[in-house]
């Protein structure tokens, strides 16, 4: 009896599943890099929530939106200009506005409502300051 065929078509099955174990082994390798690199970056971005939520304290308030008119930003710069308290008819003067009694009225309105969004405060009757 000749077993030399047997023997070749095991020497082919033999050296395919070397192949495949070669190519196995090479994906595993690669796998294993990607996955190395995933935890660290893991690792990373826990130290970055950490070091976030410890600093998160010492970030100033949220200031809510302004309302949509040119004048609050321009406002809010006159006082933080400002060193004491500010009546609406200084504020108008900041504005460059003319010290109409329309105009005066109308940042009176604009700073109560600052007042209400928090940013502001009502110090006095009429005087208004940052909020602290």
């Amino acid at each position: 009896m000749n077993i030399q065929p047997l023997l070749d078509a095991l020497d082919l099955q033999e050296n395919a599943a070397r192949a495949l174990a070669d190519d196995l082994r090479t994906q595993i390798d690669g796998l294993q890099t990607r996955l190395r690199e995933a935890e660290t970056h893991l690792e990373h971005l826990a130290i970055t929530r950490k070091t976030a939520s410890s600093l998160a304290d010492r970030l100033p308030a949220h200031t809510p939106d302004l309302p949509e008119h040119p004048d609050y930003p321009r406002i809010l710069a006159a006082f933080n200009h400002a060193t004491g308290p500010l009546r609406a008819k200084d504020v108008c003067e900041a504005l460059g506005h003319e010290l109409l009694p329309k105009n005066v009225e109308g940042t009176r309105a604009k700073l109560k409502r600052l007042v209400k969004l928090g940013i502001l405060t009502d110090a006095d009757t009429g005087n208004f300051a940052r909020k602290a």
